[in-house]
């Protein structure tokens, strides 16, 4: 089969919002190593423009993304070997869980294995009622190994082990019941509830916006020892806030029944 010759993960900004949107329909959008790298260059290109508020990962054609490319991966075992300077799936799953940016999920179809790392991976994941998930690994003979970082710290423990152990396929209603989507919406309301969720990170401010998503990330880990500790300097970090312009101007905002100055 043929390379594509044109971009892999096609960018673009409206609004404050990067949309990297996964163009590979031959093969599902499966995570090729030029794929992961454009991929990766996308996410740096947000976390880095001062615009952009936060980033909006979709795909193109038939699927969300595949998971690895299966003939890619032969290729590899043959002696080809792909691109060596390009990103690895643990480097990025935590571009996207480490990124200093909101990462939101519009999975446009259906996605398995590691297509479904990059929706664990993400902070918020929108889906459609009837689109598919599978962890297909234990049926080729593999282990989801890397995923179950992300994949674990959304879904219940119990439907985790389900999926994992079983590779059975589950629909979007199954999945936000299990936590891996955020919500799963009809169809034709998906356009309409991404978009509700950029209005509202459009209304946040940057910096708090930003930092958020470090709480939110790290609260989750904190050890039942450091608790103290943890809540110590989240009261430092609240102080901060509650004494810097930002706030000041979501107070006068507030008063003054006006959108902040920093609304989209």
């Amino acid at each position: 089969m043929a390379q594509a010759t044109g971009p892999l993960v096609h960018r673009s900004t409206d609004r404050g919002i990067a949309i990297l949107t996964l163009d590979s329909p031959r093969n599902r959008n499966a995570l090729s190593a030029r794929l992961r790298t454009e991929l990766a260059e996308g996410l740096a290109a947000a976390a880095a423009d001062g615009d952009v508020r936060a980033v909006l990962l979709t795909g193109t054609g038939p699927a969300f993304c595949a998971g690895a490319d299966l003939a890619e991966v032969a290729a590899e075992r043959a002696g080809q070997a792909p691109d060596p300077d390009a990103p690895d799936l643990p480097e990025l799953f935590s571009a996207i869980m480490e990124a200093p940016k909101p990462v939101i999920a519009k999975v446009n179809g259906p996605a398995r294995a590691g297509g479904i790392g990059l929706i664990a991976a993400a902070d918020i994941a929108i889906a459609a009622e009837g689109t598919t998930f599978a962890f297909t690994e234990v049926r080729i003979g593999v282990v989801p190994a890397v995923i179950s970082v992300p994949v674990a710290a959304r879904m219940h423990a119990r439907a985790l082990s389900r999926y994992f152990l079983t590779g059975e396929t589950f629909d979007g209603a199954a999945a936000a019941d299990a936590g891996l989507l955020t919500s799963a919406v009809p169809a034709d309301q998906v356009d309409a509830a991404t978009e509700a969720v950029l209005d509202g990170l459009r209304a946040a401010a940057p910096r708090a916006l930003a930092t958020t998503k470090e709480v939110v990330t790290s609260a989750g880990s904190v050890p039942a020892g450091d608790r103290t500790a943890a809540l110590g300097r989240m009261g430092e970090l609240s102080r901060e806030f509650f004494a810097g312009d930002d706030a000041a101007e979501g107070r006068a905002a507030f008063f003054e029944k006006r959108p902040p100055r920093w609304v989209l």
